[in-house]
């Protein structure tokens, strides 16, 4: 999904920038035919620090040379680890689970507010959120924390930015269910180890999984809204 909507967002006057594990050079030849600037930060966000200060400073030189129209930043990425109860999870799963779900959105957002504070343009926080942050499932422990998590540091963001004159709009969004290697990750656990598997098969099995360039086109379309932000936590269904 998130390769979706960075395909999609990328258009004429548009600059966008990825960081991702791997780069994808089909997503730089797309920005070339459309007359986009893309840059593509190869970085794994179980280190969130360093690049949080890339970006930072990044974000400063080039408002430096240019004045933005809008900034938006999007935090999109998350990881589930082993599927097993929580006892069952090694400390080095558990904590990268929480570093790429929680603690690298948190570490990104601020480098990104501290370096547009003073922006006059639209600034905009939108933080791709899950159903399991707001419901709680056997066998994800460490997935569902992070995306309460998120959802709730969201939260206690818009009430910061809410007393700025210029604060940026901010939302964790639930993108609803989408059929991407998350979903395969799931149908794929033991039954014996996961209670739930039986109901993500059936929603493949039933055709009720959205695509990722379905869901992406309806992520970009709710950033549009002119109440974007009204609510801290929304679902993409709403």
């Amino acid at each position: 999904m998130g390769l979706s909507m960075a395909r999609q967002l990328l258009s004429a006057g548009h600059t966008v920038l990825c960081i991702s594990r791997t780069s994808v050079p089909d997503l730089d030849a797309h920005a070339r035919h459309v007359g986009a600037t893309l840059l593509q930060w190869e970085h794994d966000l179980a280190d969130s620090g360093s690049v949080a200060g890339k970006l930072e400073n990044w974000l400063r030189d080039s408002q430096a040379e240019q004045a933005w129209a809008s900034a938006t930043l999007i935090n999109n990425a998350g990881v589930i680890p082993q599927i097993a109860p929580l006892s069952a999870l090694g400390a080095d799963d558990l904590a990268r689970a929480l570093r790429v779900g929680l603690e690298a959105p948190m570490q990104i957002t601020a480098a990104f507010l501290r370096a547009t504070g003073d922006w006059k343009a639209p600034r905009k926080v939108l933080n791709i959120s899950s159903g399991l942050g707001r419901r709680a499932m056997a066998s994800q422990a460490a997935y569902c924390a992070a995306k309460a998590g998120m959802d709730h540091f969201t939260r206690s963001l818009a009430l910061d930015e809410a007393l700025k004159p210029l604060g940026a709009k901010v939302c964790s969004l639930a993108p609803g269910v989408i059929d991407t290697g998350m979903q395969e990750q799931l149908r794929a656990a033991p039954a014996e180890a996961f209670p739930d598997r039986a109901s993500f098969v059936g929603l493949k099995t039933g055709g009720s999984l959205t695509s990722p360039d379905d869901a992406a086109a309806r992520i970009i379309a709710f950033l549009s809204r002119p109440d974007f932000g009204t609510n801290p936590v929304a679902d993409v269904r709403d």
